[in-house]
């Protein structure tokens, strides 16, 4: 009594429901537009240096997608930092309470950040003819956009566990709020920003000139802890149709201004990527099925952005799972093309992550990631 409380739904409890029409996959176009920047593939690498490394995004770009580079990362603070993620790796490996791992991680982020080794990190993603996308946090959006831009960068993710319009920190140098209307009206590159998780909080994103939203905090099970330690919980389906509901209203708010809504949490196979969209994602921002491929840093071991926190990490070094199985327990991992585009031996949906999405859409009746949005849905209880 005094209290209420909204019915909310994962993305394991919603399934799609076929119509009547059905296609060949290969009549599917899974082709998406961001700004100026077209990708073939609707999968964004979610900003840790688990997946983060310059390689790992040219790699990912080259299939299609997106890889996000963390300017906050190790990569922009460690000429050696593949040698530090595997001290990170090995302490995992071998405290089965992962806190050796964090205070590694902890240890490592407190050195300074390197504007030169941050301006050679997108060099070499621009070098190789990818999209350069990088991410940076609300409270160090003002002091590294500079350095970004004259670096060369197409996108500019500003990305944090909860972000709001008007982001209020001591921590800035000129002690004002970081107001995102004004800052990314000033930019001459476009802006994504995350995460949310409600309707009010995207369509004041979208006011700010966002030309794409981040839904969810990169939720992982076993890895984020953010439910345990701010007992913030995001419900990936409720939160992305939340989402597509503002993008909807924002449009007729401006009279045909498209934003776009890319979920990031709690995706782990091929049909839960399908379910985000079907949703109302445009795209799906991807960590830990990611993690398990060869080329990925962080050696089949996942942890999200926030588990390097200096006073409260929110994620935990934890190995990713391929088909039940350790990475580290597997043959072989499986090349960063094998999970993006296949084919695929693995019965749980974990690899050829775009093939199952075009199966499901092509079984739908749908050809474009835009009109798979409006698929029928049901809950599963």
């Amino acid at each position: 009594m005094g209290r209420t409380a909204r019915r909310t739904y994962e993305l394991q409890d919603v399934n799609i429901v076929p119509s009547r029409r059905t296609r060949s996959s290969k009549e599917v176009s899974t082709a998406w537009q961001l700004d100026a920047y077209r990708f073939d593939t609707p999968i964004l690498a979610h900003p840790t240096d688990a997946v983060g490394s310059p390689d790992f995004a040219i790699e990912l770009g080259k299939l299609g997608g997106l890889g996000v580079l963390n300017a906050e990362g190790l990569f922009s603070r460690h000429r050696d930092a593949q040698a530090k993620l595997d001290e990170v790796v090995a302490l995992a490996a071998s405290d089965i309470t992962g806190v050796s791992a964090i205070r590694r991680l902890q240890e490592l982020h407190a050195a300074p950040l390197d504007p030169e080794l941050l301006a050679a990190a997108v060099g070499q993603v621009r070098d190789a003819g990818v999209t350069v996308a990088v991410r940076v946090s609300p409270q160090r959006a003002r002091e590294l956009t500079p350095v970004l831009v004259k670096a060369g960068i197409d996108l500019l993710v500003i990305h944090g566990t909860i972000i709001s319009a008007e982001h209020v920190s001591a921590e800035d140098s000129a002690g004002e709020p970081l107001n995102l209307k004004t800052f990314i009206g000033d930019l001459d590159v476009p802006v994504v920003a995350g995460g949310v998780s409600d309707h009010r909080t995207a369509l004041h994103l979208m006011r700010t000139g966002a030309a794409g939203v981040i839904v969810g905090y990169g939720s992982a099970e076993g890895a984020t802890t953010t439910r345990e330690v701010l007992g913030i919980g995001v419900p990936m389906a409720t939160a992305i149709a939340d989402a597509a509901a503002a993008r909807r209203d924002y449009l007729d708010e401006t009279g045909g201004r498209y934003v776009h809504v890319i979920a990031d949490g709690d995706i782990y196979s091929s049909g839960d990527v399908a379910r985000a969209i079907a949703c109302g994602a445009d795209a799906t921002m991807l960590g830990a099925p990611l993690a398990v491929a060869a080329e990925a840093p962080g050696k089949g071991w996942y942890w999200p952005s926030v588990a390097a926190h200096p006073s409260m990490p929110r994620g935990a070094v934890a190995p990713a799972q391929l088909g039940g199985l350790d990475a580290g327990e597997t043959a072989a991992s499986p090349s960063l093309a094998t999970i993006v585009s296949g084919p695929s031996g693995e019965p749980n949906g974990q690899l050829n992550l775009v093939g199952g999405l075009r199966r499901s859409m092509a079984k739908a009746g749908y050809s474009e990631l835009k009109e798979f949005q409006k698929v029928g849905l049901n809950v599963a209880y």
